[in-house]
């Protein structure tokens, strides 16, 4: 039966999952009701479960246009009585931030709890903010899980806890908590009610200045409450190891130190916390105080450390705190067992003796990432510099957006100049428009175009800018798994839901430029990018194909699989195949002929219109 097993109310089984599906069954068992989310990697996977089981589960379940709107859904339902969540990456908490500050003032009524996926390391992300900075800025509790298991009981312990002090309350992952496997033990599924009711209360739901001066004293007033709940939390454990130092962890870091310290046999007693915000003040001052010296293990930015610091100093503690310590420890990227045991080995003066070999050691490889072989945006971006290179527009802006078709950053496309966040491609050439000469070719794809593009294009054309967008429409959110959008006929709960149209979209606000062209057919594209490139104003064109794997899958499920090879009698060598379009498929075998491999080549056969010399056949 798979992933669908986590709705069975069985109290007792076991399940191996990751911590993000371990955030689901979670869900389940706290009674939670509705749930929201804009997908965005290392969060996609607790979405792409409810995708699967919500309506099975009694559970609402919708991919929001954004963030923002995602946890205004979320936070509507918790008024109302319902148990809600609402989850993104770290950076998505940027696009809700104007309403999640608010919640934290007007506060709840059914649990509510906001999931913060964040990226140390930045493996699929564009910054690596430190998310706790949101709790302690919003002044709500912060819930840090360190396996799936404790995944499952935090986000119950949340509901109770945001229900308790009418507050929403964070739980904060990281990538490699969001993605470790581990087994989760179920227990009682709590039932609750299918639909609440909102009573109006304007005095607390409406901040205008007058209310918000109140709500403000209010929150703060709930800060002790909530600070006794930390000191009390079954999150904040204490390990024993007859140490001589201690150290204080949470989150990731914690399971590096303790099994650092358990494989090396090292005196450090640790006090690992899972209720971070507040920090349990009590708590640390009787831990610190046994020790000459603590360690503070965190990854990112040292906000326990400057805590626990504050702490020292309020009590007259003398112990010696050391956590960035600028050379091991510092803000940058996730930590590891090898990167925690050398800070360790470094600070107690042990000699590091143990030849223990990490990948990061070894001196690897680079392997870019590319766009899979039959991509549609790798025949746009072949199109758009083929045309360029006719009228030799050399110094041609490329603003370019978050997903795949970043990867057109990497030559030989390179129409990725600037990139800011979800959305700014067309903001950017709003600005390039106004202040240079240059021709701006904007590229935006087609989940992203609904999350944030809207009122950029709408800006765009009521200042009468001139630049050139792109829509590149591979009918799905293809970077973080597939799932829907706006623009296909399905919602959230895998129903049947109104598409909402890019084209018309652009016509509704008066541009006058609109073209739909399908990127496989060269031609035509080369044609209307040339038109484009004539035309002042705002031109949009909406480049619509599938993704290729969802059109690999469909041509294997239909019996319709080709694939294409070289008449080496017919190849000039000529490189076109190689130096523009660039298929991972097309390759330049040890005798220095091109040749593609039947393996990775998917049977787009854009290739055959990109060779000059009509070389490119079906595989016989």
């Amino acid at each position: 039966m798979g992933i669908e097993e986590i709705i069975l109310d069985k109290p007792g089984k076991k399940m191996f999952l990751l911590g993000n599906e371990a955030v689901v069954r979670g869900f389940i068992e706290g009674g939670g009701r509705i749930a929201a989310t804009y997908p965005g990697t290392p969060s996609s996977e607790i979405g792409n479960t409810l995708f699967k089981v919500a309506r099975e589960a009694g559970i609402y379940f919708e991919f929001s246009t954004n963030e923002k709107v995602a946890l205004e859904v979320a936070h509507a339902a918790s008024v109302s009585g319902l148990r809600s969540i609402v989850f993104m990456k770290h950076v998505g908490l940027n696009v809700a931030a104007d309403s999640f500050m608010s919640t934290a003032y007007t506060g709840v009524r059914g649990g509510f709890i906001v999931l913060s996926a964040d990226d140390p390391s930045m493996y699929s992300s564009q910054n690596e903010q430190d998310n706790r900075t949101y709790a302690r800025f919003a002044k709500i509790p912060l819930l840090e899980p360190r396996n799936p298991d404790e995944i499952r009981r935090m986000v119950k312990y949340a509901f109770e806890i945001s229900e308790k002090h009418k507050i929403p309350v964070m739980i904060r992952t990281t990538t490699r908590i969001s993605h470790m496997r581990g087994i989760v033990e179920f227990e009682n599924i709590v039932k609750s009610k299918d639909k609440g009711y909102f009573e109006k209360s304007p005095n607390q739901f409406v901040p205008v200045p007058q209310n918000a001066r109140r709500l403000h004293k209010e929150l703060l007033e709930k800060q002790n409450g909530i600070k006794e709940d930390s000191e009390s939390s079954p999150f904040n454990i204490i390990i024993k190891n007859n140490g001589k130092f201690g150290a204080i962890t949470s989150s990731a870091a914690s399971n590096y130190l303790i099994d650092v310290v358990k494989k090396y046999d090292l005196p450090i007693d640790i006090l690992s916390i899972g209720f971070s915000h507040p920090l349990p003040e009590k708590m640390i001052r009787d831990f610190i105080k046994n020790y000459e010296v603590v360690f503070v293990v965190e990854e990112l930015e040292p906000l326990m450390e400057k805590d626990i610091i504050l702490i020292k100093e309020k009590y007259g503690i003398k112990t010696k705190i050391i956590g960035k310590d600028g050379d091991i420890f510092t803000p940058l990227y996730e930590y590891n067992p090898n990167r925690v045991r050398k800070f360790l080995f470094k600070h107690l003066d042990i000699k590091d003796d143990k030849k223990v070999v990490q990948v990061e050691d070894i001196p690897l490889p680079s392997r870019p990432p590319v766009l899979c072989p039959g991509c549609p945006h790798r025949a746009t971006y072949f199109s758009v510099n083929k045309v360029l290179r006719k009228y030799h527009k050399k110094d041609t802006i490329f603003p370019s957006d978050i997903g795949c078709y970043t990867l057109g950053i990497q030559p030989p496309f390179n129409t990725a100049d600037m990139i800011l966040s979800m959305g700014s491609s067309i903001g950017l050439a709003n600005g390039f428009s106004k202040s240079t000469d240059q021709p701006v070719v904007a590229f935006i794809g087609d989940s992203t175009f609904f999350h944030a593009g809207v009122p950029a294009l709408i800006n765009a054309q009521h200042n009468r800018n001139h630049f050139i967008l792109f829509v590149l429409d591979n009918e799905t959110t293809a970077m973080t798994g597939h799932q829907p959008h706006p623009g296909i006929p399905v919602d959230g709960l895998g129903r049947k839901a109104p598409r909402v149209s890019i084209e018309e979209i652009a016509k509704g606000i008066g541009i006058d430029f609109v073209k739909v062209v399908d990127p496989y057919d060269l031609k035509e594209t080369q044609k209307v990018f040339d038109e484009a490139l004539k035309h002042e104003g705002v031109s949009v064109i909406v480049a619509r194909r599938e993704c290729s794997l969802l059109r690999d899958a469909r041509m294997r499920k239909e019996g319709k699989w080709i694939t294409y090879e070289i008449n080496q009698e017919k190849c000039t060598q000529c490189r076109i195949c190689i130096d523009q379009f660039a298929c991972p498929a097309i390759f330049v075998d040890e005798d220095g002929k091109i040749k593609i491999d039947e393996i990775l080549c998917d049977g787009c056969g854009v290739c055959v219109d990109v060779c000059p010399f009509k070389a490119i056949e079906v595989r016989k």
